[in-house]
């Protein structure tokens, strides 16, 4: 087994990012219990039976076992799936959707593809096409739905070789940025590096954003921005 600290210092995460289950919940605002039950699966009983779901898909930080660890395309795919379920769209739908993008997009983690950027509305409905799930929803309706999810959520990700490179989490603006070569992926000022945590606890405890951006040596409009940001995670929470 791998520790985390070896994780986050070694070659493994450079350029790949890392998060615990907490933190990918709070940067997708959603529950640590469900990026869990999605990265790593879960049990269910039917009819007495017990029954177990797999994993969407296996972690970039696959060799940690003693918690789950995840890499920066593992956090935007599943920034997709909540977005998929917040739409309405079942967790059924998704995996087989998942199960048909990976071979359209030749990629194991096909929703943070151009590919997906482009045609990902056909490769879903198409998805619900061949799992014969195409009567269960109005046609005119899934084509709005997806076409909103994905035009929505891409909007402020930035694609490089042909997959999503980075996150602008701010409402798309360049300030703050989730970079996974970069602070192993966590939430920073894009211009000078500066965890917006940090600033953000800083104005806390300085009472002052002008006093932060004079400490830090960063412009008060970043901090402000920084600030805004960490406190849109803690109304998510």
């Amino acid at each position: 087994m791998v520790p985390l600290q070896e994780i986050r210092s070694g070659s493994d995460a450079i350029g790949v990012g890392s998060y615990t289950a907490p933190e990918a919940a709070r940067l997708i605002k959603t529950s640590p219990v469900n990026v869990n039950r999605w990265m790593r699966g879960y049990s269910y009983r039917r009819l007495g039976e017990e029954r177990r779901m797999p994993a969407l898909w296996p972690s970039q930080h696959a060799q940690v076992q003693e918690h789950l660890e995840i890499g920066f395309r593992d956090l935007i795919e599943l920034r997709f799936v909540k977005a998929f379920i917040d739409a309405g769209v079942g967790l059924l739908a998704i995996r087989n959707c998942l199960d048909y993008a990976r071979a359209c997009a030749q990629d194991d983690r096909p929703f943070s593809t151009r590919r997906f950027q482009t045609d990902g509305r056909t490769i879903f409905l198409e998805s619900l096409e061949r799992a014969d799930e195409a009567k269960l929803l109005d046609l005119k309706k899934r084509q709005y739905v997806f076409k909103q999810v994905i035009e929505r959520t891409f909007k402020d990700l930035d694609i490089e070789d042909d997959a999503v490179a980075r996150w602008r989490p701010h409402n798309g603006k360049q300030s703050i940025i989730i970079d996974p070569s970069r602070a192993f992926g966590q939430p920073i000022t894009s211009q000078f590096g500066v965890p917006t945590i940090a600033l953000a606890e800083a104005v806390e405890a300085e009472g002052s954003i002008d006093e932060v951006a004079r400490i830090f040596e960063v412009s008060v409009n970043v901090v402000r921005d920084a600030v805004q940001f960490e406190d849109s995670l803690k109304r998510a929470a």
